[in-house]
C-alpha cells in the first residue's frame, strides 16, 4: 500500500537514498533538508520524479518550520502516514575539546529536531488516529561511545524520547520505532576517518550500507512496527551488554579501539 512520508535530512547520506528508494517502491515523499541548494542539486542528479517526490526546506530546530513542512506535505499529497526523522549532526571530539557550538548543534539538531517533529506531526497523527514515527538513532543510543560524547548524549536522549512517546501515542493508533544502526557508509562516516578518537565507530566487521537501512525500514519496520531495531543484531547485543554493565568498557574498549584504528587506516588508503 502506498504511503506518504515526511522525510528529513534528504540532501545527503541515508536521507538522500531513502527519498528515491521510497519513490521507486511506489510511495510519495516530501523530502526536506536545511540546505536548499543541496536538496535541489540532489533532485537533479538523482532524477527525482516530481510526481512522487516534492521538496521543502526544513530547519528541524524550528517548531514553526515543522508546521510549514507538515502543511506543505498535506498540500502536496493530502495526508501524511510516516514521519521519517533522519537528519542528524556529528562532530568527533573528546569532551574537553568540544566547542560550545558543537554542544548546541548536537542537542538542537539531533534531540530538539526529533522532538519538535514528534510534537508537530504527532499531534496530526493523533487527530487522524493513525501514523508511524520512525526515528533514526544509533548504536550510540544503547552504549556510550568515547570520542563521540556529544553524539552519544544526543542519541541517548533520542531513545528516551522515542520510548516515552511510543507509550503515549500507542493508545491513539500511532506507532513509534527507533532504528539504531551501527556505522553506515555515508558522508557522516567519511568525516570520522581522520579522527583517532572516533576509532570505535569503525570497530564493526564492516559498515552498513544505505541499502541495508532501506531494507530494514521498508521491509521490516513499516510492516511490523517494532518499538526498537538495532542493526546488525550482533553489535546491538554487544551495545546492550556494555550499557547494562558499564564496567565492561574496561576490557571491551581497548580491543574494539585497536580493531577500529586498523579499519580507519584501511579507509584512509587511496584506491589503487
Amino acid at each position: 500500500m502506498s504511503k506518504v512520508f515526511l522525510l528529513t535530512g534528504a540532501a545527503s547520506g541515508m536521507g538522500r537514498h531513502l527519498a528515491l528508494a521510497l519513490a521507486n517502491r511506489g510511495h510519495r515523499v516530501l523530502a526536506t533538508d536545511i540546505a536548499a541548494g543541496a536538496l535541489d542539486e540532489v533532485a537533479r542528479t538523482d532524477r527525482w520524479p516530481d510526481e512522487s517526490i516534492r521538496r521543502a526546506v526544513l530547519d528541524v530546530r524550528s517548531e514553526e518550520a515543522w508546521r510549514v513542512a507538515l502543511a506543505a506535505a498535506l498540500a502536496a499529497f493530502g495526508r501524511v502516514d510516516v514521519l521519517l526523522n533522519v537528519a542528524g549532526y556529528l562532530k568527533p571530539g573528546r569532551i574537553w575539546s568540544c566547542e560550545a557550538r558543537d554542544v548546541d548543534l548536537h542537542i538542537d539538531v539531533n534531540v530538539k529536531g526529533v522532538i519538535h517533529g514528534m510534537r508537530v506531526v504527532g499531534a496530526y497523527f493523533v487527530e487522524q488516529k493513525a501514523g508511524h514515527i520512525v526515528n533514526l538513532g544509533s548504536l550510540a543510543s544503547l552504549a556510550p561511545v568515547p570520542g563521540l560524547t556529544l553524539y552519544s548524549a544526543s542519541k541517548y536522549a533520542v531513545r528516551g524520547a522515542s520510548l516515552a512517546a511510543a507509550q503515549e501515542l500507542a493508545e491513539h493508533g500511532v506507532a513509534v520505532t527507533l532504528v539504531m544502526p551501527d556505522a553506515v557508509a555515508t558522508p557522516m562516516l567519511d568525516l570520522q576517518v581522520d579522527h583517532p578518537e572516533a576509532a570505535l565507530t569503525f570497530s564493526g566487521s564492516k559498515p552498513l550500507t544505505v541499502h541495508d537501512i532501506e531494507h530494514a525500514i521498508v521491509d521490516h519496520v513499516l510492516v511490523k512496527r517494532p518499538l526498537e531495531l538495532a542493526l546488525p543484531w550482533q553489535r546491538g547485543f554487544v551495545a546492550r551488554f556494555a550499557n547494562a554493565i558499564p564496567a565492561s568498557a574496561a576490557f571491551l574498549r581497548p580491543m574494539l579501539e585497536r580493531k577500529g584504528r586498523s579499519a580507519q587506516a584501511k579507509f584512509r588508503k587511496p584506491p589503487r
